[in-house]
């Protein structure tokens, strides 16, 4: 194996960009602030999608997809929609490259292929969707519409990091029309729950569920219901968020429907979405200094069985293993047998440690003799010698313990580095000595939460919704305060 990673004591920044890299999930690629995504990595991204989309049909929603690319007149029909995004956008101009005479084998944009209007690469799809609304809804019988996609979107980034911010990165993103303003609202906290239980019982993430502050709050939103999860460095990172549109969009686009009385009226909408930043959030949750901690139920490998042999010895040992493979798959869990000749078991451990998988099986004939397997849990690195008899049952039993003690430690974590402050100087403090989530008191005023933003670089993640009302003071301002807000320093 190669040296060994950084630490995150050392630099938490370059052991999350080293290990994405080197367990093979992700790299940089020829195209500035894009990545390519390594087939370890999309086989996690790949169980996430399974998982979720399976979730969303559950709850009636149906996949569609729609264009890349957005006219510009439709972006900017919702103003709000289109000034926020507005910086971030790729725009298509031309339609045509031709040979460049003064440079020999080369191309260049054919002046005279320009575009009558430019087309903007989505950055989100609110604007080609709700165009296209407007001709599927007629009556209240054509709601409530129930749309999600799975595609890549394009916001060009300056300074990018693999998974957390990239200029394309895949995502999916729900599309919903409503006849009324409770429908609509209900579907964006639904929504809101089904992000939460894909994060807590999959992902083994614990997260707090909330509404941003109309600073946080998606262009075009009337309000921003988000999940939000704590690092190991103590930084947040938003990790789903779902918004009620109101009718700003239904208005923009003029997307009516006839209610039962045969009024016409605007429909009411949502979106929401999740995104590959979540692999970020698996890697950044639960990892440690010698690789991917996965959660057994989003691992792509969940045991790997390493043969230990002499030589000469391999193939008669591969006949013997074969059958404990085989109960394994039978029994539902993936299995890799790493049969390779050209490396030692050692440094076989070494990488599939480095790469997370959840249970270890090393087999000799020595231990089959005995009727023993000897078996490594990667998430405590326990090692044991289990009866050879009972050894698919053990490591399914197995699969279910680490989902749930990466969870719990992960909540422990997060609980242990959730504060009530109650003083400006104190949450400074805090912020550079012990970061985390930090409850604290503000006025609620636009104002005060940029102010608070400028000198800490630390902002509002959330209200959370099951954080109770608290009469009190703002730290910063001593104005009254109805409640505490979760602070933090965030990706």
């Amino acid at each position: 194996m190669s040296k060994k990673l950084p630490t995150r004591q050392e630099d938490y920044s370059l052991w999350y960009n080293e290990l994405v890299k080197r367990a093979g999930l992700a790299e940089n690629s020829a195209v500035r602030g894009c990545m390519v995504i390594k087939p370890y990595g999309y086989a996690i991204w790949e169980k996430m999608q399974r998982q979720l989309d399976d979730m969303f049909k559950r709850t009636g929603h149906e996949n569609a997809y729609f264009p890349l690319f957005v006219p510009k007149s439709l972006f900017e029909a919702e103003e709000k929609n289109a000034e926020g995004f507005a910086k971030e956008c790729a725009v298509v101009t031309h339609y045509r490259l031709q040979t460049d005479p003064d440079k020999p084998g080369k191309l260049r944009v054919d002046p005279n292929a320009k575009l009558e209007e430019e087309l903007v690469v989505r950055p989100t799809s609110e604007a080609i969707i709700w165009s296209t609304y407007k001709n599927w809804v007629q009556s209240y019988r054509d709601l409530p519409l129930l749309i999600n996609q799975w595609a890549n979107v394009v916001r060009w980034e300056m300074r990018t990091r693999l998974f957390l911010r990239t200029a394309e990165f895949l995502w999916q993103e729900g599309h919903t029309a409503h006849a009324t303003a409770e429908e609509a609202v209900a579907e964006t906290r639904q929504m809101l729950d089904v992000y939460a239980e894909f994060a807590e019982e999959h992902m083994a993430l614990p997260v707090v569920k909330g509404v941003k502050t109309p600073n946080e709050r998606f262009a075009g939103a009337e309000d921003t219901y988000c999940i939000e999860a704590l690092m190991q460095d103590g930084k947040a990172l938003q990790a789903g968020t779902s918004h009620f549109l109101g009718q700003n969009f239904a208005k923009a686009f003029d997307v009516q429907f006839a209610n039962k009385e045969g009024v016409r009226e605007h429909v009411w909408g949502t979106s929401w979405g999740v995104s590959t930043r979540l692999m970020g959030a698996l890697v950044m949750a639960h990892s440690d200094d010698e690789g991917l901690v996965l959660p057994p139920k989003l691992a792509p490998i969940q045991c790997v069985i390493v043969p230990v042999y002499k030589t000469g010895e391999l193939d008669a040992l591969l006949e013997r293993i074969r059958p404990i493979q085989q109960g394994l798959i039978a029994r539902g869990i993936s299995v890799k047998l790493d049969a390779r000749d050209t490396e030692r078991p050692g440094f076989k451990f070494a990488e599939w440690e480095l790469k997370g998988v959840p249970v270890r099986l090393a087999i000799g004939a020595r231990d089959l003799d005995a009727g023993t397997v000897e078996v490594v849990r990667r998430d405590t690195k326990e090692k044991m010698s289990l009866p050879l008899a009972d050894i698919v049952a053990s490591v399914d039993q197995l699969l279910i313990d680490i989902q749930t003690n990466i969870y719990a430690k992960a909540r422990k974590f997060r609980d242990t580095n959730t504060t009530r402050v109650d003083s400006y100087d104190e949450f400074k403090r805090m912020l550079d000595e012990e970061p985390g989530f930090l409850l604290a008191h503000y006025d609620g005023t636009s104002e005060t939460e940029e102010r608070i933003k400028d000198e800490t670089k630390a902002t509002v993640r959330c209200l959370a919704l099951a954080e109770p009302d608290e009469e009190g003071v703002c730290m910063v301002t001593g104005k009254p305060s109805a409640r505490r807000a979760y602070f933090a320093r965030a990706y």
